[in-house]
């Protein structure tokens, strides 16, 4: 039988079928496919408040049909269910010890989640916490509030979880609970942008990834590697790229590999054009990075053209332009706009139609830092000197 505590519950693909049949560019065949593939994850998990929130939101009900002998059918098995639980949770409470009742209440927590009923189901964790015996139930409970945070996007109830489930964990959780906790938080991290810490906690996870109740596995790997690229340095990037794990399944995965050697090896054409699969395949339609895609894609552009200029003193607009097999306006309007961000440190020659890199060298850094910490240690003695006296 499978454990209640990691089951897909909320199950995530509901949410996910959603995101896809709202996407603005979603062709009338891929919507259909989705609608058809949301309207039996809904049925398959007796969804029925969360049906009634689709169609009574406006955005959501023209897009989602109403069947009015789902909902009947819908209803018969929330209310056999849920009477059911009511009446196991009577008998507990009556005739039976804290250890039945706190497995009920933890069974219609999990089921009132199953069926997208948000604000009972978090009132129910907060009934069946209360009720919890021993550290690993609570964990579980604490575990499945994040899910629930990360299905409805409500941040604050993730991060309350995550709070909620790091303090339980430090006082003596398993390693699958702690390795779990750790997905949930990469998960999370990555959808507010945090993009260091979710590779971080990704690569953590790389070898004892069991959270299948989140996601499947080549969707982890896939999260581990789009972290990895845009935030590790060459070296750690190496790493990643031979981690076992990744190379076992980075092969099956359209677009990343060529993507992560590209980069590595200075290939920066062949890098434009994957990044540009990349940002098709698995940015756009994910419903956690999405919103992040034009963010990631200028970050990684800004890190390929940072990682070419780095290794020359100037280079020639028209080189750069065929090294990336783009124009050079294109190149030259992306330089002048990163330049003028900040973001790259170099300068556009115009007269001899060359990009100058003025990073500073590392001695040049050194100096600055020792010129810096001397004046601070001048400006102490000063004042240490009019308080002597």
């Amino acid at each position: 039988m499978e454990d209640e505590s990691v089951a897909p519950v909320p199950n995530p693909r509901v949410q996910q079928r959603l995101f896809e049949l709202t996407r603005p560019k979603a062709t009338e065949d891929g919507k259909k496919k989705a609608q058809n593939a949301l309207l039996t994850e809904i049925e398959k998990d007796e969804m029925l408040p969360y049906y009634n929130f689709l169609l009574a939101d406006p955005s959501f009900a023209q897009l989602v049909p109403n069947k009015p002998e789902l909902i009947k059918l819908l209803e018969q098995k929330n209310k056999a269910e849920l009477t059911r639980l009511q009446d196991a949770e009577k008998q507990a409470e009556e005739s039976e010890g804290e250890v039945e009742l706190h497995t009920v209440l933890k069974q219609r927590a999990m089921y009132l989640a199953q069926i997208g009923d948000y604000n009972a189901a978090l009132s129910a964790v907060d009934i069946a916490l209360e009720k919890a015996i021993g550290l690993g139930s609570k964990i579980d409970l604490a575990l499945l509030r994040i899910r629930l945070g990360l299905f409805f996007g409500d941040t604050d109830v993730t991060q309350q979880g995550i709070t909620q489930a790091s303090e339980l964990i430090e006082k003596g959780g398993d390693w699958d609970r702690r390795n779990r906790l750790t997905v949930y938080r990469a998960v999370y991290a990555a959808s507010i942008r945090d993009f260091a810490t979710a590779s971080k906690l990704c690569l953590e996870a790389l070898s004892t990834f069991t959270t299948t109740e989140l996601m499947e596995y080549e969707e982890f790997i896939q999260l581990t590697v789009l972290m990895g690229m845009v935030t590790l340095s060459r070296r750690e990037l190496k790493k990643m790229m031979e981690a076992p794990e990744v190379l076992q399944s980075i092969e099956q995965l359209p677009h990343l590999q060529s993507f992560t050697s590209s980069l590595y090896n200075s290939e920066f054409a062949a890098f434009f054009r994957a990044l540009a699969e990349v940002e098709q395949k698995y940015l756009l339609p994910s419903r956690i990075l999405a919103t992040h895609a034009q963010y990631y894609v200028r970050e990684m552009r800004i890190l390929a053209f940072a990682q070419l200029l780095e290794s020359y003193r100037s280079v020639a607009l028209d080189n750069m332009a065929a090294a990336f097999g783009v124009t050079t306006d294109y190149i030259d309007r992306e330089l002048s706009r990163f330049i003028s961000a900040g973001r790259l440190a170099a300068v556009i020659n115009k007269v001899e139609g060359v990009i100058e890199n003025r990073r500073p060298d590392a001695k040049n850094a050194q100096y600055s830092r020792i010129i810096k910490e001397g004046d601070v240690l001048l400006n102490s003695l000063q004042k240490l000197s009019r308080t002597a006296l």
